[in-house]
């Protein structure tokens, strides 16, 4: 049973803080209310999250979206939410599912809800998952939710399939590249050094060789330094950026203006939040509910933070496209779009719409980025690889010339 991390006053105004068990939120303000408390914040403590982080699975996209569609099938079938999850239980041949699945039951059993069950599995349910569970069981629509979770879920894994799926060549590319100069340098560059050695000596050797064989011998003599010292600074950099909010909104605002990628993340980003905007919008979940969970689908904290600054606005009686308008993060076009859509009471229809329309553009220009790369990369190892062997020749035709 979790464990609920709560601050209440007491009948004489002193505040108190402690800790309890019980099966759901719910459960936990209950009980606080019957010892003549009142709760004035509770949330799951922090041993619970520990736990439920350390004993949760990770569960494959594509498995997930089958999951989602079953559970909504069972569900607008009349089949009770607690029969539902034994049958996906046991129909289920993925371990990782098959143990997320018997918990939620557990859970949901002892009377947590849906979403705060799912919540102890970060690893296999997003925040933005468990918001949109949320928001479907208090609207009383959770089948129609989970079913548009699975759409959202299925369509972002096609598109990451498709993006790595382009990559694939580029990538194969760097690494048989990386290889090769690799074998260049510890191998092949050193059987030279002999036959230049003298030349090296009297300072005849060309700058392009010198630096050569400089960098071939600093491989050969420290590689077991130079390869873990690469490999720890790329590890802190991304353990920076994942775990600091600070070092992540750098991460993303970096992404944002990087040049030739900033627009194709950007339209990703608007993308995926106007799609989950126009999915919440028409369940008939309220405007301001429905940009609190839908500004977490963007991915981008620096447009999740401006998403946000637009909902406090919406709550002050203004229209969704000025402060949109204002964040600098929506284009012009868009918002004229957005704002036509609030005109017409049509909000829903045009967000899905806004975002077929940029997942189309962006998807034919991931495509050019894509064949640019090719070239590119083969241009570079053409580059290293020219200069390696012009670096060792130098020296021969030298050495010819002066004969």
């Amino acid at each position: 049973m979790p464990e609920f991390a709560y601050t209440a006053r007491q009948l004489s105004g002193k505040q108190v803080t402690g800790i309890l068990s019980a099966g759901s939120e719910k459960d936990a303000l209950s009980a606080l209310q019957s010892q003549g408390l009142f709760p004035m914040k509770i949330g799951i403590s922090e041993a619970t999250k520990k736990q439920a982080i350390s004993g949760s699975k990770r569960v494959p996209g594509r498995i997930l979206t089958t999951f989602y569609n079953q559970l909504s099938d069972l569900l607008r079938s009349g089949v009770p939410l607690l029969k539902s999850l034994t049958l996906l239980q046991d129909q289920t041949s993925h371990p990782a599912l098959k143990y997320v699945t018997q918990d939620i039951h557990e859970q949901v059993a002892e009377g947590t809800r849906l979403n705060d069950a799912m919540r102890r599995h970060p690893k296999a349910f997003n925040s933005l998952t468990i918001s949109m569970v949320k928001a479907g069981e208090e609207g009383g629509f959770l089948e129609d939710v989970l079913a548009r979770v699975a759409a959202f879920n299925d369509h972002q894994e096609e598109l990451k399939g498709k993006v790595t799926g382009a990559m694939v060549y580029p990538l194969f590319l760097m690494g048989v590249g990386t290889i090769i100069i690799t074998v260049l340098l510890v191998w092949f560059v050193p059987e030279f050094a002999a036959i230049f050695g003298r030349m090296r000596d009297q300072g005849k050797l060309p700058w392009a060789t010198t630096a050569l064989m400089s960098f071939s011998e600093s491989l050969q003599s420290w590689w077991y330094i130079i390869f873990p010292a690469i490999g720890l600074a790329v590890a802190a950099v991304i353990m920076h950026y994942q775990d600091n909010p600070e070092g992540q909104e750098q991460l993303d605002r970096w992404k944002l203006k990087a040049p030739g990628l900033g627009t194709i993340v950007q339209n990703l980003a608007v993308a995926r939040f106007c799609r989950m905007l126009g999915t919440l919008l028409g369940n008939g979940v309220p405007i301001l509910q429905s940009l609190k969970i839908a500004k977490d689908a963007s991915g981008n904290a620096v447009l999740s933070q401006a998403i946000g600054n637009a909902a406090d606005n919406v709550s002050g009686g203004k229209s969704l496209a000025v402060p949109l308008r204002a964040s600098g993060q929506f284009s012009r076009e868009i918002v004229e779009m957005i704002s036509i859509g609030e005109e017409a009471n049509n909000l829903e229809n045009v967000l899905i719409g806004i975002a077929d329309s940029l997942e189309k553009y962006t998807s034919r220009k991931i495509d050019v980025v894509v064949r640019m790369l090719e070239p590119i990369m083969l241009l570079f190892m053409a580059t290293i690889v020219t200069f390696v062997i012009a670096a060792l020749l130098l020296p021969i035709l030298n050495m010819s010339s002066m004969k």
